[in-house]
């Protein structure tokens, strides 16, 4: 999903920023935050429940032979949804962005930013992008939540989004880690807290 020299110009990017604070950055990449493996199965349900309908009224067709072209609807559009371009369009909106932010928050956990849960000071920040669900957050945790105004994460995440949009997702992560970077510069300065040294790279799931 991202190049090499890309993933090093994020690496680089996370180490400058936290050089000058003692919060933490991590960035992940998604390429989707489900299989939505039941959304085409469920599509295919209600299609296949209606499909005799016009079997009924339009031929002579015996119960038996209707019921054998419910199953074959039922089967060939279930596996016609399937496919990667056709499922990932069939899934609602808001569906999609509730599983995108399960995930984000999943893996603000999974990936130790949740042990700063237990300090006093509370600064991991999560760059978190998911291609299929075009969708962008920023987790941060209380500490830093509590002194930063949502506007200031909105400018990240609307610089990430623009970046992405136009095919440089590289320059999108850098801009957001600079713009996370200076506001935990500004309220923890290096040697603030333990730093729990999480790796500086984006993570590609």
């Amino acid at each position: 999903m991202i190049t090499h020299s890309d993933k090093t110009r994020i690496s680089d990017a996370i180490r400058n920023v936290e050089s000058r604070t003692a919060g933490e950055i991590f960035c992940i990449l998604a390429r989707h935050s489900s299989d939505y493996r039941l959304v085409p199965v469920a599509w295919a349900a209600a299609i296949a429940l209606f499909a005799p309908l016009p079997f009924v009224y339009l031929t002579s067709w015996s119960a038996a032979t209707i019921y054998l072209g419910q199953l074959i609807t039922f089967v060939v559009v279930a596996i016609a949804l399937s496919h990667p371009k056709l499922r990932f369009r069939i899934v609602p909106r808001r569906a999609k962005h509730d599983r995108a932010h399960a995930e984000a928050m999943r893996q603000f956990l999974a990936q130790g930013l949740d042990k700063m849960d237990k300090t006093e000071h509370r600064t991991g920040v999560l760059i978190f992008a998911s291609t299929a669900e075009r969708y962008v957050e920023i987790v941060a945790d209380a500490g830093i939540n509590e002194k930063v105004a949502s506007q200031v994460w909105d400018d990240a995440i609307n610089a990430l989004v623009t970046a992405v949009k136009a095919g440089r997702p590289a320059d999108g992560f850098v801009s957001a880690i600079e713009r996370c970077g200076a506001v935990l510069a500004a309220h923890f300065p290096p040697g603030a807290l333990k730093r729990d040294e999480l790796p500086d790279k984006l993570l590609e799931i």
